[in-house]
C-alpha cells in the first residue's frame, strides 16, 4: 500500500498532519493506497507558495503561458491511457468513460492555449479630444479549486488551465476519495516547465477546505460537488470577501414527446443514466414520458437494461463499473427499496443482481409511474436509479422541470421542430439537449445550472471561466494637445 501526498512549490511533501484517508478499488473493495489529509499548515504553505509565484507568474508573457499549456496539453494526450487506468482503479468507472473524461479535459486545456487572444481587451480611442480608454483584464492572484470524486481528472482541468492562462496561481483541493489521477496530472504540468508555485496540490478534507474558505491570500474559490456543501462553500467564501462558483446537484429530466423515436430515446436513457454507474451531476435521473408513449418507452429501456453488462472497469466487456464506495452502493439501494414502498412499480431491480467479491458494484434499477412526491424523484440518488414519471401533456412535464429546485440540466426527444424550439425557451435549466440527454457544453462555451445547481453569477469553464479567473480595468490617457509638442510634428506651434 502507498500513500498519496501532496505538491508544493513543485516537490512532493510528505504530510505532516498524521491523518490520512483510505483509497479503495471499488471493484474489489480492497483498500489500495492511503492519502495524507493536510492540516491548515500545510494548507498555508500551499498558499504561500502560490503567493510568492504569482509575483512572476502574473507577469510572463501570453506568448510564454501558451507556450507552457500546449506541452502540457501534449503531455496530457500522450499519457491518457495512464490517467485513464488511474480513474479506473480507484473510481471505478469503465476504461472508455475514463478516456471520455480526459478527452473532455483536454478540451479545456486547449481552450486555454487560446488566452492570448481571449484576454485582448477593448480600446476607444479620442473618446473626447485628446483622450483614450481602453479595458484590460487582469489576474486576480491566489485562487483555488475544491473538486469532486466523480470526474477527479476532467473537474479540475476545468478550472486551473483557465486560471493559470489569465496569470493566476492555483491550489487544488482534489477529492479524498481517488487522488491519484488530479496527482498525476499535476505532475504532468510541472513536467510541461511550469515554475514551482503556479499550481500546487493539497489532499485533504473539511480542515483543508475550510482553510482555504477562511485564507485571506486566496483571491477566488471554484467548486464542484453536492447542493449542500455547494450553499456551504458559496456563502463561506464569500463571507471572507472571495469570489465564488459553486456548482451543486442536479435533477435532469428528459421528456419523451409521443412523436419522438422511441429506440433513439431509449438508447439514450439507458447511456445517460446508467453510464459512470450514474455518479453524474448530468446524468438523466427522470424520463417524462408525454401521453401514451410510456408503456412503448418502458419496454424499450427495459430490453437494453437486460443487456447492460457490469462489472470490474478494467474489464473490456463492462459497460458499467461499480460505485465509489461500499456506502454509496447500500445509499443507492436504499432509494430502490424506498420507491417501492412508496408504490411505483419496479420494473428492474438493481438489487437483485448478485456479483462476486466485495466490490461496490449495484445493478441498474428502472422505477416506473413515479410521482413527484416520492423521494426517488425529489432527492439526487447519484446512482444507476432511473425514475419514470407519466405525464398527460407536454406543459405538465415543462411544469415538472420547472417545479423541480434543481436546475443543470434538462432534454427533449422529438421530431417536432416547433416543440424543440419551444423547450428550449421552456426549460428552466442551464443546459439543454435537443434529441441530446447529456448536453454538457464543449470547451470552447461554458457549463453551469441555475437554481440550486449553481451558486454564483459565473459558470465554469470557457469564455464565463476566463471572466471568472481575471477582473477589468479600465484606463483613460490624455495627452497634451499636438500643437504644444516640443517634437515638430508637423503642426503649427502655439508660442
Amino acid at each position: 500500500m502507498y500513500e498519496i501526498q501532496h505538491l508544493i512549490d513543485g516537490h512532493t511533501v510528505t504530510g505532516s498532519s498524521g491523518d490520512t484517508g483510505p483509497v479503495f478499488d471499488p471493484a474489489t473493495g480492497e483498500q489500495t493506497a492511503k492519502v495524507a489529509l493536510a492540516s491548515a499548515a500545510e494548507v498555508d504553505a500551499a498558499v504561500a507558495s502560490a503567493k510568492a509565484a504569482f509575483d512572476e507568474w502574473g507577469g510572463v508573457s501570453l506568448a510564454r503561458r501558451t507556450k507552457l499549456l500546449l506541452a502540457f496539453r501534449n503531455l496530457v494526450v500522450d499519457n491518457s491511457d495512464e490517467i485513464a487506468q488511474r480513474l479506473t482503479a480507484e473510481h471505478g468507472k469503465v476504461l472508455d468513460d475514463a478516456r471520455g473524461e480526459v478527452a473532455r479535459g483536454i478540451e479545456n486545456i486547449e481552450f486555454s492555449c487560446g488566452v492570448a487572444d481571449a484576454l485582448k481587451g477593448t480600446h476607444s480611442e479620442q473618446a473626447s479630444s485628446g483622450v483614450d480608454v481602453y479595458t484590460v483584464r487582469q489576474p486576480l492572484g491566489v485562487v483555488a479549486g475544491i473538486t469532486p470524486f466523480n470526474f477527479p481528472a476532467m473537474v479540475p482541468m476545468w478550472m486551473f488551465p483557465n486560471a493559470v492562462a489569465c496569470g493566476n496561481t492555483f491550489v487544488l483541493k482534489p477529492s479524498e476519495r481517488d487522488p491519484s489521477a488530479p496527482m498525476f496530472v499535476a505532475e504532468l504540468f510541472q513536467e510541461a516547465g511550469f515554475p514551482p508555485g503556479v499550481l500546487n496540490v493539497v489532499n485533504g478534507d473539511k480542515v483543508a477546505v475550510d482553510r482555504l474558505l477562511e485564507h485571506p491570500d486566496v483571491k477566488a474559490l471554484s467548486f464542484v460537488g453536492s447542493t449542500p456543501i455547494a450553499k456551504y462553500v458559496y456563502a463561506s467564501a464569500t463571507a471572507h470577501g472571495k469570489r465564488a462558483q459553486a456548482l451543486g446537484g442536479a435533477k435532469n429530466h428528459m421528456v419523451v414527446l409521443p412523436d419522438a423515436d422511441v429506440e433513439m430515446a431509449a438508447d439514450a436513457a439507458v447511456s445517460a443514466a446508467y453510464g459512470s454507474a450514474g455518479e453524474r451531476c448530468m446524468a438523466i435521473s427522470v424520463v417524462v414520458a408525454v401521453g401514451d408513449v410510456g408503456d412503448q418507452l418502458v419496454d424499450a429501456i427495459k430490453v437494453r437494461m437486460e443487456k447492460l453488462v457490469v462489472g470490474p472497469g478494467t474489464d473490456p466487456g463492462s459497460e458499467m463499473g461499480p460505485l465509489i464506495t461500499r456506502e454509496a452502493r447500500d445509499r443507492v439501494a436504499g432509494y430502490v427499496q424506498a420507491g417501492a414502498d412508496a408504490g411505483c412499480e419496479v420494473v428492474v431491480d438493481g438489487r437483485d443482481q448478485a456479483f462476486d467479491g466485495d466490490g461496490f458494484f449495484l445493478g441498474v434499477t428502472l422505477l416506473d409511474h413515479v410521482t413527484t412526491d416520492m423521494s426517488v424523484y425529489t432527492d439526487e440518488i447519484f446512482g444507476p436509479v432511473l425514475s419514470v414519471v407519466r405525464a398527460d401533456s407536454y406543459a405538465d412535464g415543462v411544469q415538472m422541470i420547472r417545479d423541480n429546485p434543481f436546475g443543470n440540466g434538462a432534454a427533449i426527444f422529438t421530431r417536432d421542430g416547433g416543440a424543440a424550439r419551444q423547450f428550449q425557451r421552456d426549460a428552466d435549466a442551464g443546459m439543454v439537449g435537443i434529441n441530446v440527454p447529456i448536453p454538457v457544453p464543449v470547451g470552447y462555451h461554458s457549463f453551469g445550472g441555475w437554481n440550486d445547481s449553481a451558486f454564483g453569477d459565473t459558470t465554469m469553464y470557457g469564455p464565463e471561466g476566463l471572466r471568472f479567473y481575471t477582473r477589468p480595468k479600465v484606463l483613460t490617457s490624455r495627452w497634451p494637445d499636438p500643437s504644444t509638442s516640443s517634437v515638430d510634428l508637423g503642426f503649427p506651434r502655439n508660442d
